[in-house]
């Protein structure tokens, strides 16, 4: 039995970590919820699973939920109550699935409480990967992957040390505009960049997966989660998604993990690791799919790929950086403040202007995100 505290409990991640819980109730206990500002969905999951202590983003909503619960959970709030949740005692385990920069002070918390981490959040690794794997091997703690990609890399390598890996391939669907002519665009609506083609996700990722910009930071938490040069670490577009990812070994040979695509899986294994446990939900009919194919990624169509892989090349401070300007993009043109090609040249003209620190400390990092937040609006 793991004690399981999820950060990020209502959103996708969240919600399929719930179903993974009530698949396994026999290995799997959530001790501590935390939700952003969903206190509906968030007390409907404390009735059912009866966690010691929840969080939850807005303080007045924490109120009520005090006022309804008693003294039937802890209720906590904000980036303190998010460190609570991360370093309680009974934690063997913390999932978290928080969007955005804000699970990076919790992840950082639990590895110094000896607590061992599942991250969803790819920012946490991308803003701070040199930080947080020097602190997980100091503190002795694992660092598992959710990530369908970084999950099906996990599971290929097995233990193999770094020295023995050619290459690791990321594979990428290509999102809603793979076959999409450059010259459209620039015409892309945001309803159009929703459409994802094979999974269901939260609005930033879905954004994410229709630049590339999402296998763009996931090559940078590839090189940090596995010690692995960034010329090591390439992308390969796979439209089915049946490969989640693989593995080139310096022999030639190589590893892939296959499965429907069903995010439950991944979540499964990095919360029962090293155990796999017999579940009924993921099925994969080979026969029924047909064939898989592959094809080179469109530098020219995606140019997140190459921005990214010069921030994972160059380091430092920079990678935090390409993460905020994205997000920042992001919401700009959710909000239609901007048009899709846009978000990768806000992205680039913010990383152009940013003075890299090399080996930054925690709080350079934030300054650097701080920082390019604030110059990609201008």
């Amino acid at each position: 039995m793991k004690n399981v505290v999820l950060l990020g409990s209502t959103g996708s991640i969240g919600t399929s970590t719930i179903k993974v819980a009530l698949d396994l109730p026999d290995h799997i206990r959530l001790i501590g919820l935390a939700a952003g500002n969903n206190a509906e969905l968030l007390l409907e999951q404390t009735r059912q699973f009866q966690p010691a202590a929840i969080g939850i983003s807005n303080p007045a909503k924490a109120e009520e939920l005090r006022a309804t619960l008693g003294t039937s959970a802890e209720v906590f709030t904000g980036t303190e109550g998010l460190v609570k949740l991360a370093t309680m005692p009974a934690a063997d385990i913390v999932l978290i699935a928080i969007v955005g920069t804000a699970g990076l002070q919790p992840a950082l918390a639990a590895i110094r409480a000896g607590k061992d981490i599942a991250i969803a959040s790819k920012e946490i690794l991308v803003m701070a990967g040199e930080t947080v794997m020097s602190e997980a091997r100091k503190y002795g703690v694992q660092v598992l992957a959710v990530d369908s990609e970084h999950s099906a890399i996990f599971q290929c390598l097995d233990g193999k040390p770094a020295d023995s890996v050619r290459n690791l391939w990321l594979t990428a669907s290509g999102g809603p505009f793979r076959q999409t002519p450059q010259a459209e665009f620039a015409s892309i609506t945001v309803e159009r960049a929703l459409k994802h083609p094979s999974w269901v996700m939260g609005t930033k990722i879905t954004i994410d997966s229709a630049t590339l910009f999402n296998k763009g930071l996931e090559m940078i938490e590839a090189r940090w989660l596995f010690d692995i040069g960034m010329d090591r670490v390439q992308v390969v577009v796979h439209p089915q998604s049946i490969v989640h990812s693989m593995v080139e070994f310096v022999d030639g040979s190589m590893l892939a993990q296959m499965s429907t695509p069903d995010m439950c899986l991944p979540i499964q294994y990095a919360l029962t690791y090293p155990e796999r446990v017999r579940s009924d939900r993921v099925q994969t009919p080979l026969a029924k799919l047909g064939s898989l194919t592959f094809e080179e990624p469109d530098t020219e169509r995606f140019p997140s790929l190459n921005l990214a892989r010069r921030a994972g090349e160059i380091g430092g401070t920079l990678p935090a950086v390409l993460n905020a300007a994205n997000e920042v993009a992001v919401e700009a043109f959710v909000k239609r403040r901007i048009t899709f090609l846009q978000i990768t040249e806000t992205v680039r003209r913010v990383m152009d202007r940013h003075e890299v620190v090399t080996h930054p400390t925690l709080e350079q990092i934030l300054a650097a995100d701080a920082w390019a937040r604030q110059a990609a609006v201008g």
